[in-house]
């Protein structure tokens, strides 16, 4: 397997931890997106272990273009950074991922995600699973009249206060002082709302808002 992250100290840490694990065998590490390409094109690793995302990518880019190299076999993704990601979990599990944990995961719990993706099984961390039951449950309608989110869209807490400034009337500008994130960032969280809830603008943004729940009539 090969582990990718960026912080030097945690790749030590993790391939000590690993070394106390007979069945699982560390064949290099990387602390760039670059790197972990290279590596795997070298090594081709059963599987790969994504920890803190490079600076230069995101984890969802580099998960797309490790599964979309030439090799066979194609490697297995495990991240676990869920907690630092800014893609949502139906993000990532859509771009192939065999295995999410979150950055607190403990040995036995990625060595037991790692098993499980080389067998060619799917791993959720207890974390992880807690996040979809939520999403499921609260993407329930509770009543005939009330929204409900398309299968997959979970919304990240960022997207969510987007999508609560937008309903209140706030321009792109406003929320983006409201939120001290630039008017570009406000933008692709609008774009990423719209494709996620399949709306056509941000009209339709607002209607869903409120009908959802997500923003409560005043």
């Amino acid at each position: 397997m090969l582990l990718c992250d960026e912080r030097p100290l945690v790749l030590d840490g993790l391939c000590s931890l690993l070394r106390h694990e007979d069945d699982i065998e560390v064949v290099d590490t990387a602390c760039s997106a670059m790197e972990t390409v290279m590596h795997v094109r070298t090594h081709v690793p059963q599987v790969v272990v994504i920890g803190l995302h490079p600076e230069e990518t995101s984890i969802l880019d580099l998960v797309r273009q490790l599964l979309g190299e030439p090799l066979d076999p194609v490697p297995r993704i495990i991240v676990f950074a869920m907690s630092d990601l800014d893609e949502s979990l139906a993000d990532v599990l859509h771009a192939g991922v065999s295995g999410l944990l979150t950055d607190d995961a403990s040995r036995e719990e990625l060595a037991m995600a790692i098993r499980a993706v080389a067998r060619g099984q799917a791993m959720l961390g207890p974390r992880i699973a807690q996040r979809l039951m939520e999403w499921f449950r609260d993407s329930t309608p509770k009543s005939p009249s009330k929204a409900g989110m398309p299968f997959g869209a979970v919304l990240t807490p960022r997207e969510k206060e987007v999508l609560t400034l937008a309903a209140r009337g706030l321009s792109t500008e406003d929320i983006a002082v409201t939120l001290f994130i630039g008017t570009a960032t406000v933008r692709t969280h609008l774009y990423r709302l719209q494709t996620k809830l399949r709306l056509k603008d941000r009209a339709q943004l607002v209607s869903f808002a409120f009908r959802a729940g997500i923003v409560d009539p005043a």
